[in-house]
């Protein structure tokens, strides 16, 4: 079959006349596959999952409730445009009473159609060809790919088990320093889960300052925080003239699908942030941002959420370490970051965590996310469906089954 007369004019951004010939196989497709192959071959056995990304509960009732009695109100049937005062007014209340950081809900603040098009349209606003955005690996890529469909380019920063998963900002190189405008952070970290510290982002104002950098913060899991309290970027003394911070009701609010976010922080970036965006989006609809601002009045929700995840992790930690897996309490997030095992005693090697990710769902059908950005990881996460502690135990009872077959090295 020859190619249609539009193959020669794919952007290069997308891979040019190659596009859509290419052979290679993204890894959560990898991992699709492999599931399917496990229920086909061993139907009889229960399919484990810990690699689902995104929470396993509808929102709130409350929010529910809220989102049926605004749908059918004649007022928010328009476009949203850059939004309503009502929402932004609902997040400097939260941002007030929950991170401590204090904002004009009229000039620093915007909402968004969920974060990941924020990261996506941040870029557009400083990145021309040539320009560097600094981003920590592994993480969201998201950013990173609109810096490179505007002719930037990407510097990765490693996050290293030795740099207590930071990235090591004296590392980078003068000329990569100099054509850099932005360093894109995500804490608490996904896949990771590390938090940042107040130490870390002051560093990282007096950084940006020094070498004139403009901080993204992705504050998606914020509301997920174990082993602090959550801390905003945007309360550190400085941090509010170099950046903005991205936030998202999906993770903390058990709002996935909503698509409901915002970006705050700096007015003039926000500005920026808001006419790309009145070019690109109509707005969310009206009535899910009055919904979403009942879950930002009622602290209750993000509560419940973070300890539901907060048992869930203790309990995957302990069962792990019996099952001799190094495994140890994120600091935030659903996720659990654990080194890949090199072997199976007596047996198979893995060159990489995504070999060993496979032989997990292959052999026992337990499914986890590779990363091998930095170095060998098996990402847990922790969001498979289980409806109370009982189901949650009978679930760990049966992973430690299966992985006690399995004499793994590391």
């Amino acid at each position: 079959m020859s190619d249609p007369y539009f193959q020669q004019m794919f952007a290069e951004r997308i891979g040019g006349a190659a596009y859509g010939k290419g052979t290679d196989i993204y890894k959560f497709e990898k991992i699709k596959r492999a599931k399917r192959k496990a229920l086909q071959e061993h139907p009889e056995r229960e399919l484990l999952d810990f690699g689902i990304g995104e929470n396993d509960a509808m929102a709130d009732q409350s929010v529910r409730e809220a989102m049926a009695l605004e749908i059918n109100r004649a007022e928010n049937r328009g476009y949203a445009d850059n939004g309503i005062g009502e929402f932004t007014e609902a997040v400097a209340r939260f941002m007030s009473r929950t991170l401590g950081v204090s904002l004009n809900p009229d000039t620093q603040i915007n909402h968004s159609i969920g974060s990941k098009p924020a990261l996506a349209m941040l870029p557009a606003a400083f990145i021309n060809p040539g320009d560097v955005t600094l981003m920590t690996v592994p993480g969201y890529p998201v950013a990173g790919t609109h810096t490179k469909y505007y002719g930037g380019c990407i510097y990765a920063l490693p996050l290293l088990a030795e740099n207590n998963f930071l990235p090591d900002l004296d590392s980078i190189p003068l000329d990569i320093l100099r054509a850099a405008k932005l360093l894109v952070l995500n804490y608490p970290n996904s896949p990771t889960g590390k938090t940042a510290t107040l130490e870390f982002y002051e560093r990282v104002v007096r950084f940006c300052q020094e070498h004139q950098i403009v901080v993204i913060q992705d504050a998606a899991h914020i509301m997920l925080s174990f082993d602090s309290e959550p801390l905003s970027f945007l309360s550190v003394d400085g941090a509010m003239e170099v950046g903005v911070e991205s936030h998202s009701l999906s993770k903390g609010f058990d709002m996935i699908g909503w698509r409901m976010g915002w970006v705050c922080g700096n007015e003039r970036i926000v500005s920026a942030f808001s006419d790309i965006k009145d070019n690109t989006d109509s707005g969310q609809f009206i009535a899910i941002q009055k919904a979403a601002i009942a879950a930002l009045d009622n602290d209750a929700i993000p509560k419940a959420v973070a300890d539901k995840y907060r048992r869930r992790l203790e309990k995957l930690v302990a069962m792990l370490s019996r099952c001799g897996i190094p495994a140890s309490m994120p600091g935030g997030t659903y996720f659990l970051y654990t080194p890949s095992p090199k072997k199976v005693a007596g047996g198979i090697s893995f060159e990489s965590a995504e070999a060993a990710s496979q032989y997990l769902i292959t052999e026992q059908s337990i499914c986890t996310v590779p990363w091998d950005d930095a170095g060998p990881y098996l990402r847990f996460s922790v969001t498979y469906e289980a409806e109370d502690a009982t189901q949650e135990d009978r679930l760990m009872a049966e992973t430690e089954s299966r992985l006690k077959e399995i004499a793994f090295e590391f």
